[in-house]
């Protein structure tokens, strides 16, 4: 409704842009109708103001509020083989934003610690995040559930996805991607799988399915994200992450295993107010859950929180300093192969 809450329509304009490539010289698009349908239901609305404590993405679809983590689906159309991904976190940027758990409708917004925003260290010699990353909405990691691959439980979130596609993605965007494979990594005691994508409308999306097309077609990629995986918190105090399996990235058939498995734990969480009691699983397509609400008091939630302001307060300049870390394992990120 009018003067409820304002809308931004850059993402839905990054994803046409996304599109171009994909027209023909007789203007005739490759894309799937069923996609543009898919792109074009989804909005985002900005609220607080960009690098404040207010700042949030919200969602809308066909004009009613969603949220981000429930009503967005895990799949994408009729094919249990692409998925969509929401990224809260575009490549070369700091700014730790992430889908909100315990907000009513789940907004991205920017992680706080210590009363400040959160930005990742460039550990040398990276620059924030190496691609795109974000999440799978209708996933949850049970902290409930021990794996017994890693020994360890969920951590509570959705899974993560790192997408490693040629184009930087837009803040908020959802990204139809191939699961290519997934690692296992153990952070302080908390299985965290980290699943590596790639965009279905990137150039090297119909040679890539699997992890050994991904060491052929983008040699040192997947040994640079474990390094990054390993020390990225070290600079803050914490100790180097662990994995499982060695280490060693999983095939992309064990990754939709593990995603069908989050899936099942998500859809425990939504019918079982118990699960876990810090979530909100306020929702607006979900008219079984426990956790559904009208359009009405979805509008509310939204128009709670203030409109962007044009003075966008600047980053400090400390978020650009580098941080160097002994790394205690060897990543043969140049290896030379035969």
């Amino acid at each position: 409704p009018p003067g409820s809450f304002k809308l931004s329509y850059y993402n839905e304009y990054k994803s046409y842009l996304r599109m171009l490539p994909c027209l023909n010289k007789f203007g005739k698009s490759f894309v799937s109708p069923t996609l543009v349908k898919f792109l074009s239901m989804y909005k985002i609305v900005e609220k607080g103001t960009p690098n404040t404590l207010d700042y949030r993405l919200f969602y809308t679809k066909d004009g009613v509020p969603i949220s981000a983590f429930h009503d967005i689906p895990l799949y994408s159309g009729t094919s249990n083989k692409i998925v969509n991904m929401v990224v809260e976190i575009p490549r070369w940027t700091n700014a730790k934003m992430e889908i909100s758990k315990e907000d009513p409708l789940n907004p991205i917004k920017q992680d706080i610690k210590k009363g400040k925003l959160r930005y990742v260290n460039n550990v040398f010699p990276y620059h924030g995040y190496m691609w795109n990353y974000g999440a799978l909405p209708q996933t949850w990691e049970d902290p409930n559930h021990v794996d017994h691959c890693t020994n360890a439980k969920g951590d509570n979130d959705p899974i993560d996805a790192i997408e490693i596609g040629a184009k930087i993605a837009t803040r908020g965007e959802i990204k139809q991607v191939k699961v290519l494979g997934v690692l296992a990594m153990i952070d302080e005691g908390e299985t965290d799988w980290k699943l590596v994508t790639i965009d279905v409308n990137d150039p090297l999306a119909e040679k890539v399915n699997d992890i050994s097309d991904i060491k052929r077609e983008m040699p040192g990629i997947l040994e640079a994200t474990r390094d990054w995986f390993r020390i990225y918190k070290v600079p803050t105090g914490k100790p180097m992450n662990e994995f499982g399996f060695n280490g060693e990235w999983q095939s992309s058939e064990y990754a939709h295993g593990i995603i069908k498995e989050t899936h099942n734990y998500w859809n425990n969480l939504m019918n079982n107010k118990e699960a876990a009691p810090g979530i909100s699983t306020a929702n607006t397509s979900l008219d079984k859950t426990q956790g559904y609400i009208s359009a009405t008091e979805a509008e509310k939630i939204v128009s709670q929180h203030p409109d962007p302001s044009p003075d966008v307060p600047d980053v400090d300049v400390s978020v650009h300093n580098q941080a160097f870390v002994q790394r205690t394992v060897a990543e043969n990120v140049c290896q030379k192969t035969a």
